[in-house]
């Protein structure tokens, strides 16, 4: 059985940079698509960034682009997000998952596997 387990979130300042790991184990990763989701308070959780199977192609949510670096490491079994210039409205609960195609799929229902979530909280 796949496990994600994330890490990395915390409390930070407007402009300031978090880096958000993934760690998956139970099996290997290197042949599923994985992307990175987060919630708001009183939001539905919505997607953020995507990486395909290789690590080749990666997808980033408009609000996101320029900011957001997605990243897999198949030998480690890990997916990375790098989050530059926090800003307040990136504040929210972060979800690694993994997708049950090597390609990035468009719908939530896609990705089988979830992490339990990892705090970001960032002030002005």
């Amino acid at each position: 059985q796949l496990q994600l387990v994330e890490s990395g979130g915390g409390s930070v300042q407007a402009g300031g940079f978090l880096r958000l790991s993934c760690a998956a184990s139970g099996r290997t990763i290197s042949q599923n698509a994985m992307g990175w989701f987060r919630q708001a308070p009183e939001k539905e959780r919505e997607f953020v960034a995507g990486i395909n199977w290789s690590g080749g192609v990666t997808y980033y949510a408009d609000s996101v682009k320029g900011r957001f670096t997605i990243s897999k490491d198949n030998a480690r079994n890990t997916v990375d997000l790098r989050i530059y210039t926090l800003k307040p409205e990136d504040t929210g609960v972060y979800y690694c998952a993994a997708a049950t195609t090597t390609w990035v799929p468009n719908q939530q229902s896609d990705y089988g596997y979830w992490g339990q979530g990892t705090q970001v909280t960032v002030s002005s």
